[in-house]
């Protein structure tokens, strides 16, 4: 059993001290900013027609919950944001991967990716439906076309950013090419890649929900579009909130990854 010092024991009283009171202040603002909303409409300060309330948007959310939709369209963006997640990340990976092996793809593709990720994406999903149709094959291409040409722009210069020292030893005790990939690339590319991971999982959300603004008939896109289409704000605004609820979790996922990654690589 491991014993601290006075020293590291303060440190440990402290750093969780320091922990509890910035979530405290974090969910005082959070609650503290309900209350003044509720309280704005009832005192008619603002229109509750427009903004809503926290106890309306409750009242929706548990109709939903009822009837079945809230599930329903929660689901298939849920769904539809995972699938492109893991189809960027796959090709990231792959395509990442066969630029750093070869020099000469790489200097004839990464002028075309850079290119391809300034283009705006919002722009492009309407072709997308002309050339793929109405479907969530449309939407899944929409959430991986946000993310996927700037995913292997980072993910590629990481791999390039490995340590030279590194790379040169595995080749001073007769390592080939494939082996300085497996042992020193990806294995110090592990911060970035976590890092892009993060990035990626809220660009394909935004992305999927691009898709489903234009070419969808269920998810919490569509139900913003109709929601604005027939003025109930009541239930855009859940909607909105559900969504900041799938990002905080996926986020925090990936939070948890990362300290597992850690933890493992410390051992």
């Amino acid at each position: 059993m491991n014993e601290f010092s006075p020293r590291q024991a303060k440190f440990i009283h402290d750093h969780r001290r320091h922990h509890h009171m910035v979530t405290f202040f974090r969910f005082t603002i959070f609650f503290l900013f309900l209350a003044v909303w509720e309280v704005s409409t009832r005192l008619h300060l603002i229109d509750a027609f427009i903004f809503s309330s926290p106890s309306r948007i409750v009242q929706t959310f548990i109709e939903m919950s009822k009837d079945g939709s809230l599930l329903r369209h929660t689901g298939v963006t849920l769904y539809e944001t995972l699938l492109s997640f893991s189809l960027v990340i796959l090709v990231s990976f792959l395509t990442a991967t066969i630029l750093w092996f070869s020099n000469t793809i790489s200097e004839i593709l990464e002028p075309c990716l850079v290119i391809l990720n300034s283009l705006p994406k919002s722009a492009l999903a309407p072709l997308m439906i002309v050339w793929l149709g109405a479907n969530t094959r449309t939407i899944i291409v929409a959430g991986m076309s946000v993310a996927v040409f700037g995913s292997i722009i980072s993910m590629y210069t990481a791999f390039r950013e490995t340590d030279a020292e590194k790379v040169k030893l595995i080749y001073t005790l007769g390592g080939n090419r494939l082996q300085v990939l497996r042992c020193v690339v990806f294995p110090s590319s592990v911060p970035a890649i976590i890092s892009i991971l993060k990035v990626n999982i809220g660009l394909c959300l935004v992305g999927v929900i691009i898709g489903e603004f234009l070419a969808a008939r269920e998810g919490l896109g569509y139900l913003i579009i109709y929601a604005s289409q027939i003025f109930k704000l009541n239930y855009l605004i859940t909607a909105l909130i559900i969504l900041c609820i799938i990002a905080f979790c996926l986020y925090q996922a990936i939070q948890k990854l990362e300290h597992h990654i850690h933890k493992t690589r410390k051992f």
